[in-house]
């Protein structure tokens, strides 16, 4: 199964476990699900960026997208699907590292942005423009945890 929520204070209230960074959101996830196999995917892009960003397998400008789990087999199933659906995937690890490419951790929606300086209240307007794998991983290396108890928006 793949889980594509983010956690967002201001619309789903404060969550003691994610506010003090005990669990992620798909760990939390996970044990609100308990047996299911599941797979952090598509929540760091935006949705509109999907279609434009969409390439065949093998074609020079295809972007990635990171994924995370704790099982393997289901990361593969999860990679499977997602390069039918015209991405590259980066395995970002297991669920507990998953905090790398959520909101305000710098593996989020700007990276595949045509201008990455674009403000937020555009974002939903702005075009994308391709983000390679080695692109990615590069990004994911140096994600920070963002203070998910400090968040306003």
């Amino acid at each position: 199964m793949l889980d594509t929520g983010n956690y967002y204070p201001h619309r789903d209230g404060r969550i003691a476990a994610l506010d003090s960074e005990e669990v992620t959101t798909t760990e939390l996830a996970r044990q609100l699900l308990p047996g299911a196999l599941l797979v952090k995917a598509f929540n760091n892009i935006l949705a509109h960026h999907i279609p434009q960003l969409a390439r065949p397998s093998g074609s020079p400008d295809r972007s990635a997208l990171p994924i995370a789990g704790d099982d393997p087999d289901a990361k593969a199933r999860a990679a499977e699907l997602i390069d039918r659906l015209g991405f590259d995937t980066v395995d970002a690890g297991t669920l507990e590292r998953s905090w790398r490419f959520e909101p305000a951790s710098g593996a989020y929606t700007h990276i595949y942005l045509a201008d990455p300086e674009v403000p937020a209240g555009h974002m939903l307007r702005a075009p994308a423009a391709p983000l390679p794998a080695d692109s990615l991983r590069a990004v994911l290396e140096t994600a920070h945890r963002a203070k998910v108890a400090d968040r306003t928006f």
